[in-house]
């Protein structure tokens, strides 16, 4: 079983891979890991190093499930993969997750308030731009989502993940089971 989530930021990418791999006991790969040296996201790894830590997931393990994408940087990646699934979530409800998340990660202090009063950083900022990016190389955008959708070999599964991850993982799996591997 191979399956990759992509998706804006904040629709639970990760979220539900972790609960994925918990429950099929296969690993889960977290396409963070590969971008940024740490937990701060504000350095990331040369490519090449990139390459290595993928080319070593991809010979060490069978089974797996991917949150995101390395597209950008790797084109031909994961390409063999049974089922991407690509979920989507209100965008309010989305904000409100990638908000609570920012201020777990770097406390209220790192936000502001826009001029709309509204809770904000540069993050957030771009996290507006995934529906206005028009570029398909514009990474972590609808644009480049849609476009490997439309490249995607595999089946393509969308999902709204304003839904249990109980009721998420299922439907994949019933997916899966539908269209056997």
């Amino acid at each position: 079983m191979k399956i990759q989530l992509i998706g804006a930021s904040g629709t639970g990418k990760s979220t539900l891979a972790r609960y994925i791999a918990e429950k099929e006991q296969i690993k889960w790969i977290d396409t963070d890991h590969y971008l940024w040296k740490d937990e701060t996201f504000s350095e990331k790894h040369p490519i090449e190093q990139r390459l290595k830590m993928y080319e070593h997931d991809r010979n060490e393990f069978d089974q797996l499930v991917v949150s995101g994408s390395v597209f950008s940087w790797n084109p031909t990646s994961f390409t063999d993969r049974d089922l991407l699934v690509f979920l989507t979530l209100d965008d309010e409800q989305r904000f409100e997750r990638l908000i609570k998340r920012e201020i777990v990660r770097g406390g209220t202090t790192s936000l502001w308030l826009n001029e709309q009063g509204n809770q904000t950083n540069d993050f957030l900022e771009w996290c507006k731009t995934y529906y206005t990016a028009k570029s398909s190389s514009d990474i972590g955008t609808f644009a480049e989502h849609k476009y490997q959708i439309a490249q995607s070999k595999s089946p393509v599964l969308k999902l709204d993940s304003n839904q249990s991850l109980e009721i998420l993982y299922r439907e994949i799996i019933k997916y899966l089971q539908r269209n056997p591997l």
